[in-house]
């Protein structure tokens, strides 16, 4: 390493977010500028380790060192060249991924960690200004044809790697644009949409093939399919949204997370001029207490919400790393985002029991505290409560991909968890048809979501080809299931 002392010098630090009130009154990204010499001198903290536990905290085996060293001897473009190859979109896991590998930095053991992240997002931004970041053409095609459905992390990942190999990629989505849960999923503030398209650019000119408002199995018949292509690889997320069926769930003004998040993008886009699903002047309330229910709490923040409460079953964790989750791993602490930052109630261990309405239209809810009994949540003696709101947001997570027509007509079967079940090789129980990301994981992280598409398009090259030359960063027989 370029200063081996750097960890002992330097305190971890990392860029300073916009104030709450400017950040509020617009959508775009929340962190202002980081200077480079700021970031050589994080980068410097990297501190020679023995074993750099980095490595297998990421999903996608980063060489971590390498452009810690490199960004510390301004090598910048060797550290594009390290940074890409083993991650296809730095800037997508750069600005959304939880960062795992900082969990798993030998520096946090008994000090803060390396700022992975910063480091990464300001090599793939500083590329893409240098216009170092260049359509990897293939050298040779192969005559073989792959569709991709769906055009999240996993499938876009897959599409490119096997388009490079010299395949002939086709990507099916049935939005209207490509992306994902990336491109309405996520709000602007936590990640402009600009960084997807520049992306796509870069894609469509190495050849893969974008079709948008195509629902696969509907629009196009799995017999088509088959027969337009050699190979399938099934990449269209853990989409079935996690229900609260309890007394009161019919009113007006309950809506599921992605019900609200997408046309608030929407806007951002120039689809809309206004929200028809808007928190303007509402009192809402939050169900669910991860990244999903907070990027619906700055969404109804920036909307003109009147109050935001966001909800938790689960106890308050502590501000230290719990026993229970001891380094390397990914540990269980007390986070503040940036939306929780800019307003709002955040409330633990409680659990909604029923929704109150008038007229067919949400008034309020009535919820009580819970405790964790021998492993269930248990009621607490004289805990209720009611709280007044005429918005509900269930952000709750995903149960798995969605029953269509697609995974009917396929056959493919699928695991007790109703995902799609599949082999060490990536395989569905239908020859030809493949599996990556959150339809096979289950509802997980973006960086798994890479890892499992450039894997899943090393096999599926094995399969048309007979070998490959394409990285297989990770096997499903070896993942941890979060």
């Amino acid at each position: 390493m370029g200063d081996v002392r750097g960890f002992l010098k330097h305190e971890r630090e990392l860029p300073t977010r916009r104030p709450v009130e400017l950040r509020l009154l617009d959508w775009k990204e929340v962190y202002e500028e980081f200077q480079d010499d700021r970031l050589r001198t994080q980068a410097s903290r990297c501190m020679d380790c023995g074993i750099p536990f980095c490595h297998n905290g990421c999903p996608l085996g980063n060489l971590i060192p390498d452009w810690n060293d490199l960004i510390y001897k301004d090598e910048w473009s060797e550290a594009n060249v390290r940074l890409h190859a083993t991650n296809n979109f730095p800037e997508f896991t750069g600005r959304l991924c939880p960062a795992p590998c900082e969990a798993a930095c030998v520096l946090g053991i008994n000090d803060d960690p390396v700022t992975i992240k910063q480091v990464e997002v300001e090599i793939i931004d500083r590329a893409f200004d240098e216009g170092w970041v260049k359509p990897i053409r293939p050298t040779k095609l192969t005559a073989k044809s792959v569709a991709v459905v769906g055009s999240g992390p996993a499938g876009l990942a897959a599409a490119q790697q096997l388009t490079r190999a010299g395949h002939t990629v086709t990507v099916f989505e049935r939005a209207d644009r490509i992306g994902g849960l990336l491109r309405y999923g996520i709000p602007e503030f936590k990640m402009e949409k600009r960084h997807i398209d520049r992306r796509l650019e870069q894609m469509t000119a190495e050849g893969t093939q974008f079709r948008t408002s195509v629902n696969v199995g509907v629009d196009i018949t799995v017999e088509q399919l088959r027969e337009d292509f050699d190979a399938v690889v099934l990449a269209g997320g853990a989409t079935q949204w996690r229900d609260l069926p309890i007394p009161g769930r019919e009113l007006e003004g309950i809506y599921q997370a992605m019900e609200y998040l997408p046309p608030a993008n929407r806007v951002q886009q120039g689809d809309l001029e206004v929200s028809p699903v808007s928190a303007w002047k509402k009192k809402v309330v939050v169900i669910g207490g991860g990244d999903t229910g907070a990027d619906c709490l700055g969404t109804a923040l920036r909307q003109g919400a009147e109050t935001v409460h966001q909800f938790e079953i689960m106890a308050k964790p502590s501000a230290q790393r719990d026993v229970s989750t001891p380094w390397p791993t990914y540990p269980l602490i007390f986070r503040t985002s940036s939306a929780h930052e800019e307003g709002g109630e955040r409330v633990y261990a409680v659990n909604t029991e029923e929704f109150i309405g008038q007229d067919g239209k949400l008034t309020g809810l009535r919820a009580h505290e819970v405790v964790m009994v021998d492993g269930r949540f248990t009621k607490v003696e004289n805990s209720d409560f009611t709280l007044d709101c005429d918005m509900v947001l269930l952000a709750m997570g995903f149960t798995g991909p969605e029953k269509t027509p697609l995974i009917e007509d396929l056959g493919v079967e699928l695991t007790e968890r109703g995902n799609v079940a599949r082999s060490t090789q990536w395989a569905s129980t239908v020859d030809g048809v493949f599996v990556a990301g959150d339809m096979g994981r289950g509802q997980s992280l973006i960086v798994w979501a890479i890892a499992e598409g450039r894997a899943c398009a090393a096999a599926v090259d094995t399969f048309l080809e007979g070998e490959t030359a394409l990285p297989s960063p990770v096997t499903p027989t070896t993942q941890p299931q979060r």
